[in-house]
């Protein structure tokens, strides 16, 4: 027995060191990896249904459901992104030829505003034109500089994207086509109780598919409707600023209103009563209710989860993991939440 203990630790500890060393060397494309497997749980039932109308043939299936996951996300990203760079390159000229005027707009704000709100915001120093241009020159330049190193980088790093994405549509392939046999194997190896794995497994695959549809759709949504708004109301770059819209959605304490809010402000003082009032009500009715409405029906009750945390969770992922973080985040907390119930409803657990 003895004997056979020792066989046993030293089979575990070989079995620890293969497997940190197979993460080490998976890390450089840790994230083509993590979105091969988020794309495959969320469309894993579109290749069950081509599975059924292709008479269960496995490859073709999934052939077929990536070349979907391509027309339907991947081209639709990259027109998106091509069409913000432009938008984003026009709003950097209109603002160094002049046509642009923040120094106007900001008179034209403080002109209107009450002494109340005047005073407090001389509290901050946020009353003098040059003052608040200073700070947000070098707020810009800060911003500028990340930005050209962004650039530098993807420009160095065409190569290593062009690879990660190659790398990502091949994975996601095989876990479309051989994705039940391997989470069946997973499930398998795990050394916990049948009925305990069923539940993680299935918890997990509805984390995935709620964190991916309740943040990044309704972000989708509010930022696509936010953007609506300004591109009638003929604000300059709407796009631009549909995109910004969605990435505060993902922030349930900011929310797309730290864009909208201003703007419409800045409609009602300058004299465009109608325009202002207008995206006030789209602002609180369409956007602001798009997240009460249409989030329920995406998650569902069972892994909802507190605002607070999802922000926190939202922003810790940012930091951990730069843009992958606003999904990696909330999964994280949502199976940490899932993963926690089940503990405290599982009765061997809790034995005296």
């Amino acid at each position: 027995m003895n004997q056979l203990s020792l066989q046993q630790k030293f089979f575990l500890l070989l079995l620890a060191l293969i497997s940190i060393g197979f993460v080490w060397i998976m890390f450089p494309y840790s994230g083509a990896i993590f979105w091969g497997v988020v794309l495959a749980i969320l469309f894993e039932p579109l290749y069950r249904w081509l599975l059924d109308k292709t008479k269960h043939k496995p490859t073709p299936a999934a052939l077929l459901a990536l070349l979907s996951i391509v027309v339907m996300v991947l081209i639709p990203v990259a027109l998106i992104t091509a069409s913000l760079v432009q938008q984003a390159a026009g709003v950097v000229n209109m603002v160094n030829s002049g046509h642009i005027d923040f120094g106007a707009y900001f008179r034209q704000v403080m002109g209107v505003l009450p002494d109340w709100l005047i005073s407090l915001l001389e509290r901050f120093d946020l009353t003098s034109l040059s003052t608040l241009q200073q700070k947000l020159t070098d707020a810009a330049s800060e911003i500028s500089q990340t930005a050209a190193k962004q650039v530098i980088y993807v420009g160095r790093n065409t190569f290593d994207f062009l690879v990660g994405l190659t790398v990502m549509l091949y994975l996601l392939f095989f876990l479309l086509r051989d994705g039940k046999g391997l989470a069946a194997r997973i499930r398998q190896a795990m050394p916990l109780s049948r009925k305990y794995k069923q539940r993680l497994f299935n918890n997990f695959t509805a984390v995935v598919r709620a964190t991916v549809k309740g943040n990044v759709l309704v972000a989708i949504v509010q930022g696509a409707l936010g953007g609506l708004a300004f591109w009638v109301l003929g604000i300059q770059a709407p796009l631009l600023w549909a995109v910004v819209m969605a990435f505060l959605s993902l922030l349930p304490a900011v929310g797309a209103a730290i864009v909208w809010a201003p703007v419409a402000v800045y409609l009602l003082v300058s004299g465009s009563i109608w325009q202002g009032v207008a995206l006030i009500v789209w602002g609180v009715v369409a956007i602001g209710l798009v997240d009460n409405v249409l989030r329920p029906i995406l998650v569902g009750k069972d892994i909802k989860m507190p605002d607070w945390l999802v922000l926190i969770s939202t922003l810790g992922g940012m930091e951990l993991f730069g843009l992958n973080g606003f999904v990696i985040g909330p999964m994280i907390a949502a199976l940490f939440i899932a993963c926690w119930d089940l503990f405290a409803s599982a009765e061997e657990f809790h034995e005296q």
